[in-house]
């Protein structure tokens, strides 16, 4: 079906009918649209979102990757663009509208009504990552001296502005705008007439200020059950809220970004419809330095050529030694970012890391380095031999896992990016170490 789609797609984009595009995009379900849009190079992709028009391409933006419909969005005359945008919610729009060159994001807030360009130039002030970058501004504002049936009249009035919104809270503010409280619909619809929303309200609620960071929401999401919190300026103005949904897939984004900054493509995000050229050149800049470090741990190998010719066994287990020690490196990483991303540990707690982390490569290191030895002696009857590469693992363990704890505090510490840094930086030294401390014991103890 979704193969099926791709063709129906790209011959419909030749013909250039919209109503037949239209037509064929509300038969699919999301997974084909998203299938077969996402496999069209960014040219036909801006040219199928001028023709679905704008509440069908807004539909389209939304399920497409952010890098992906950013770049379509681009290519689209500014005008149509703006309609298309318009359709979004505020932090989608402002989400798009970040991922732009700056000159067509300029083009399309220009293009856009003044009361939209206004906001949007208001949210994108703030970091992505923020209560303020995340924060939606489509929420209802009500004053807390109102009765609960002019609430409700009011909510009646502007239900077609409403209709959009993800309402589950109400937010009661002051005639400064400043925000007293939050009063939940359930409490609303089952209050009397008379009652004042000021009697209804949670007051002192749990409130995000516009510069607090994704791991402060995320920890205070998954310490609370609400779906969305209230956020306020220095001055305590109700400006926006922030959804669950919203921190849930930004804490999402930002691993993923993570891993793949961890495998070398560091520019953001890749995808297969980019171009190849930038596709390569975001990859080499890793590999190339990978081929740089690589060699350092090549020549400690070569310094033991005479180790290697009269024991040729040990060839066998030093790539073993290396991929071993690196797993569990890579493990503490993971544990490390983790930690620094939810502000569980600070980059200059690098004494608590390290004692923890010793401690679990004392362990691991015993256990993996008697597993080695015991293969080692069954396969050459070679207890010498057991002994270099078991020792070899064990003590390559405890290195790795203490580098890998503290290398991301490290680099943290001197203000680089952890996710990007700290992987090569552990491949690299458990590799000289590994092979090392191998080749050394293996001259003391076998030659």
């Amino acid at each position: 079906m979704a193969e099926t789609a791709t063709t129906q797609l790209s011959e419909l984009l030749a013909q250039g009918d919209p109503v037949a595009l239209r037509e064929l995009f509300a038969s699919l379900p999301e997974s084909d649209r998203t299938h077969a849009a996402g496999r069209l190079p960014t040219q036909d992709l801006a040219r199928l979102l001028d023709l679905l028009g704008s509440e069908a391409a807004a539909e389209l933006i939304e399920i497409l990757p952010l890098s992906q419909a950013a770049a379509a969005i681009e290519e689209v005359e500014p005008k149509a663009a703006a309609e298309i945008l318009e359709e979004l919610s505020s932090n989608e729009r402002a989400d798009v509208l970040g991922e732009m060159w700056e000159d067509d994001r300029q083009a399309i807030l220009d293009a856009s009504e003044t009361e939209t360009a206004r906001e949007m130039r208001a949210l994108l002030a703030y970091d992505a990552d923020t209560a303020g970058g995340l924060m939606r501004t489509e929420y209802v504002a009500l004053r807390s001296d109102q009765t609960v049936s002019a609430a409700i009249d009011q909510i009646r009035r502007e239900a077609d502005a409403y209709a959009s919104y993800a309402i589950q809270y109400l937010y009661a503010v002051d005639l400064q705008g400043r925000l007293e409280g939050v009063v939940p619909l359930r409490a609303l619809l089952l209050a009397r007439s008379e009652a004042r929303l000021a009697d209804l309200m949670v007051r002192n609620p749990v409130v995000f200020r516009v510069d607090d960071p994704l791991e402060t929401l995320d920890f205070v999401f998954r310490s609370e059950g609400f779906l969305g919190a209230p956020v306020i300026d220095d001055g305590g103005l109700l400006v926006g809220v922030v959804e669950r949904t919203a921190v849930d897939d930004a804490a999402i984004d930002e691993a993923e970004s993570d891993h793949m900054k961890s495998l070398g493509i560091a520019s953001g995000e890749e995808l297969r419809s980019m171009p190849p050229l930038e596709r390569s050149r975001r990859r080499l800049a890793w590999l190339s330095l990978n081929i740089v470090l690589n060699l350092c741990a090549a020549s400690v190998v070569a310094a033991y050529q005479d180790t290697l010719q009269a024991a040729i066994a040990l060839a066998v287990f030093l790539p073993i030694i290396s991929d071993m020690s690196g797993c569990s490196g890579n493990q503490a990483v993971a544990v490390s970012l983790r930690e620094l991303s939810l502000g569980v540990v600070r980059p200059s707690e690098l004494a608590h890391v390290l004692s923890k982390e010793a401690f679990v490569g004392v362990l691991n290191g015993a256990a993996l380095g008697a597993m080695l030895a015991l293969l080692a002696y069954l396969w050459q009857g070679s207890a010498v031999l057991g002994a270099v590469v078991g020792l070899a693992l064990a003590i390559n363990t405890l290195l790795a896992v203490s580098i890998g704890g503290t290398t991301p505090l490290l680099i943290k510490r001197l203000g680089w990016d952890p996710a990007l840094a700290s992987g090569p930086i552990l491949t690299t030294l458990t590799d000289v170490c590994g092979f090392f401390l191998t080749l050394q014991l293996a001259s003391t103890l076998l030659l």
